[in-house]
């Protein structure tokens, strides 16, 4: 789910939030996410739609539309309300199943509050009949399932085609020489698992949209922050465009800076865009984006003395790893990224998932890749030579706040693990010079 307010705890479910997201003017009603100012009878039809694609989240205690002025967040009896629904659920729908109700109440004396709705389709006996019939959902709306539908649902093994909230990304390796040495200095990877629409299932993909997609990664906050790794001592890229493996369901855009030492490429980013084959896989096989980046700028330093001091052993300052974190992740929820990755697959944009998973592999021991300045070695701490770091499910990414605590919890991790003290401090020195200069 885009939305962080799905897989968020209940204690960080908060009126505040509530507000935030209804006021947003980019968020509209789509696949995963509906309004309802009340309950009526057409709520148990979205719960059953929702159930049987893609799951989703209902917030009853919004209008529907919003209009200029006016608050869209009315609230409702939350007890009167989970009741009405949870019988209709048992009544109505077959075989019975209840989705998980969260009561927000308002920050007053009113008594309302926000009925958030949960419909995890991992957890929902498939297909999910009301009135001998199968809601799907569409775009915004409700439909109903034709023959193939209905029988793909009736076949479908329990949790089937339904994608994890944890986004599970490959883990990369280190390209090596021909002695077998590592040729980098680190790789990182982030990546998100999509679902595919009936028209992204079988059409190959078309050069104008892989050239789209391209455009709009060298636009993004992306290449900027690659930059940030060089110290901006290499001044020149290619910027992404297409680069080896690429056929017909498969997109390679590969970015690379440019240098005149034996090391020409410091800096490479790759994102590939893996559509399922049409032959031989099953109709709920989804389709993946991996974002690689992979750095030599530790061997680049070693044979050009614009990186660095002269003489001293290049390590990489724990300010350019922030903001290269914060790049990717920018980039990955930048609605234009999101618009031509949808796109592509053919989904609505609201399933182009956040990313929940950031693999490093490092050379040598991530305490021996870092600038010291503000860490101390714990002694017998033992040896991290990378890592593997989860996000948290409750932070919306497209929130600049959100993105910065994501990051910081990240490189926080990556200290701790590689058994250094002092990163917190650094982390918060580096955020408060940032604020001051803006």
């Amino acid at each position: 789910m885009n939305n962080s307010l799905f897989a968020a705890s209940a204690a960080d479910l908060t009126i505040e939030r509530i507000r935030a997201l209804a006021a947003r003017p980019d968020q509209v009603e789509s696949l995963t996410l509906e309004f309802k100012r009340e309950y009526s009878k057409s709520l148990l039809t979205t719960i059953a739609a929702m159930a049987n694609t893609y799951g989703g989240m209902i917030l009853v205690g919004i209008n529907d539309r919003a209009e200029p002025g006016v608050d869209r967040v009315v609230g409702t009896d939350a007890q009167v309300t989970i009741d009405k629904v949870a019988s209709g659920c048992r009544e109505k729908f077959d075989p019975p199943w209840e989705p998980t109700f969260v009561p927000v109440p308002f920050d007053d004396d009113s008594g309302l509050s926000v009925v958030v709705i949960r419909v995890d389709a991992n957890t929902v006996p498939r297909p999910l009949l009301i009135d001998l019939k199968a809601p799907i959902r569409l775009s915004g709306q409700n439909s109903t399932a034709d023959r193939d539908r209905l029988l793909k649902l009736a076949r479908e093994e329990p949790s089937a085609g339904v994608l994890p909230m944890g986004q599970h990304v490959m883990s990369p390796n280190l390209d090596r020489d021909r002695e077998g040495n590592p040729a980098a200095d680190f790789i990182l990877r982030t990546g998100i698992n999509l679902p595919m629409g009936e028209a992204g299932a079988w059409r190959p993909l078309s050069e104008r949209t892989v050239a789209a997609l391209a455009q709009t990664l060298n636009n993004s906050a992306f290449p900027a922050a690659l930059q940030t790794l060089g110290h901006g001592s290499f001044s020149s890229s290619t910027g992404f465009q297409q680069h080896g493996y690429n056929r017909s369901r498969t997109a390679r855009l590969v970015y690379r800076a440019l240098s005149d030492s034996s090391v020409p490429h410091p800096v490479e980013a790759v994102v590939t865009v893996a559509l399922p084959e049409v032959y031989g896989t099953s109709t709920t096989a989804t389709a993946t984006v991996a974002i690689d980046v992979i750095s030599r700028v530790r061997r680049y330093a070693d044979t050009f003395d614009k990186v660095g001091l002269p003489g001293e052993e290049y390590r990489y300052p724990v300010p350019n790893l922030l903001d290269l974190l914060e790049g990717i992740l920018k980039t990955t929820v930048d609605p234009k990224v999101v618009a031509e990755i949808a796109r592509i697959t053919d989904i609505d944009a609201a399933l182009v998932a956040q990313p929940r998973e950031l693999h490093l592999v490092a050379d040598r021991q991530v305490k021996e890749l870092l600038r010291t300045e503000g860490l101390q070695e714990i002694p017998d701490a033992g040896a991290s030579a990378g890592g593997v770091f989860r996000a948290n499910p409750a932070l919306d990414l497209r929130d600049t706040a959100d993105c910065q605590e994501q990051v910081d919890d990240w490189i926080r991790q990556l200290g701790l693990d590689a058994g250094l003290t002092g990163m917190e401090a650094l982390v918060e020195s580096y955020r408060a010079t940032t604020r001051s200069r803006t």
